[in-house]
C-alpha cells in the first residue's frame, strides 16, 4: 500500500476484531460491529482456588450511570452447596427472571475454554467442548456492542471470531482452537511439519495480525521432496488473492481483500476429497483441487510475509 491510500470498505462479516491476552479483570471493551447472528466470542482462563462467582456480560452500551441493559448475563457460581450458573436480562434496570443450570461444567482451580455462539434466536454456550446451555434473546442481538467480565476469574485470552462454516462431522459446535498462550507470537517464517499428510475432515486454521508496512503473505504446502503443490498468497502491492500452482499459474480468488494494515485475520483450510477448501474469518470462499495422494504425501506446512502469527492449528 502506498503512504496516505485509503482501504477499500469490508462488508462487517469480514472484519475481525483482534484478540486481548491476559486482560485485567474487571474487563469491559467494545466489540467491533456489534453481536450478530454467527459471530462466536472465545473465552480462555482458570478459575481461581477461592473464586466465589464470576460473569461474562453482553451490554448494550457502557456507561455507568444509568447503567446499561444487559442482554445477556452469564453468572457462574461457585459458592454455594451446589454450585451452578445464572443466565439472566437486565432492562431498564430491571432483572428478568433467571434462567438456572445445575451440574457446573467448570471447576476452581482448573482451566477452561468457554465459547459463545449467538445464533438468529438464542445463545449457546460450551465448556472445554461440550454444550453446556442454551439461552433465548429477551432483548434484540444487534443492541450488544460490550462485552464485560467481572469477578474471580483469571483471563488468559478472549478472541471474537466468525463461526467456523465448514461443517466439521455434525458437531453442534465448531472446534474452538485456542489462542498460544505461553507465548502468544509465533516467529515468522513459520514451519510446521505434517508428519502424517492431510487427509478429509482436517483442518488448518491461522490467526495473526498484519503488520504496519505489508509486503505479502504466503501460506505453502510441502511434499516430501520439498515440491510446493499448492500456494495462497496475497499481494498487497495488488490488493489481490490467489492459489499458485507448482508452475507459478495463478487463480484468483474473488472476494474482498482482507489482509490490510494492523488488521486481524483467519485462515481456514479444510482438507477433503479432491482438494482444499478456504475460508477467510468465517466466510466460505471456494475450493482448489489436489488430488488424495498429494494431499497424503505433503510434509510441511510453511507461513511467510508481513504478519505476525498467534495460532497455528491443524
Amino acid at each position: 500500500m502506498l503512504p496516505g491510500e485509503k482501504l477499500d470498505p469490508l462488508p462487517d462479516t469480514f472484519i475481525l476484531q483482534p484478540p486481548v491476552f491476559h486482560p485485567v479483570v474487571p474487563y469491559v471493551t467494545t466489540i467491533f460491529g456489534g453481536l450478530r447472528a454467527g459471530k462466536m466470542v472465545m473465552l480462555q482462563g482458570v478459575v481461581p482456588l477461592k473464586a466465589r462467582r464470576f460473569q461474562v456480560d453482553f451490554q448494550c452500551g457502557c456507561s455507568l450511570h444509568p447503567r446499561p441493559d444487559i442482554a445477556i448475563h452469564f453468572n457462574p457460581r461457585f459458592h454455594t452447596t451446589k454450585p451452578h450458573v445464572i443466565c439472566n436480562t437486565l432492562h431498564n434496570g430491571l432483572w428478568q427472571a433467571e434462567a438456572r443450570w445445575p451440574h457446573l461444567a467448570l471447576q476452581k482451580g482448573a482451566s477452561f475454554l468457554i465459547l459463545f455462539l449467538f445464533g438468529n434466536e438464542e445463545m449457546k454456550v460450551s465448556v472445554n467442548g461440550q454444550h453446556f446451555l442454551h439461552y433465548r434473546y429477551r432483548l434484540p442481538l444487534s443492541r450488544v456492542d460490550t462485552l464485560g467480565i467481572f469477578g474471580d476469574i483469571l483471563v488468559k485470552a478472549v478472541g471474537f471470531l466468525n463461526i467456523n462454516p465448514f461443517s466439521e462431522g455434525g458437531s453442534e459446535y465448531p472446534v474452538g482452537y485456542p489462542f498460544l498462550l505461553k507465548s502468544p507470537r509465533l516467529e515468522v517464517p513459520c514451519l510446521r511439519p505434517l508428519p502424517r499428510g492431510l487427509w478429509p475432515g482436517q483442518v488448518i486454521v491461522l490467526r495473526g495480525l498484519v503488520l504496519p508496512e505489508p509486503k505479502d503473505f504466503t501460506l505453502s504446502l510441502l511434499d516430501e521432496a520439498a515440491h510446493v503443490p499448492v500456494t495462497l498468497r496475497a499481494s498487497f502491492t495488488d490488493r489481490t488473492l490467489a492459489w499458485v500452482s507448482p508452475w507459478g499459474r495463478k487463480k484468483l480468488i474473488l472476494a474482498p481483500f482482507l489482509f490490510y494494515p494492523q488488521r486481524f485475520f483467519e485462515v481456514l483450510l479444510l482438507c477433503q476429497e479432491g482438494g482444499l477448501k478456504l475460508a477467510l474469518n468465517g466466510q466460505g470462499l471456494g475450493a482448489t483441487s489436489l488430488g488424495q495422494q498429494v494431499l497424503e504425501r505433503l510434509r510441511e506446512l510453511r507461513v511467510s510475509g508481513s504478519v505476525q502469527l498467534y495460532c497455528v492449528h491443524y
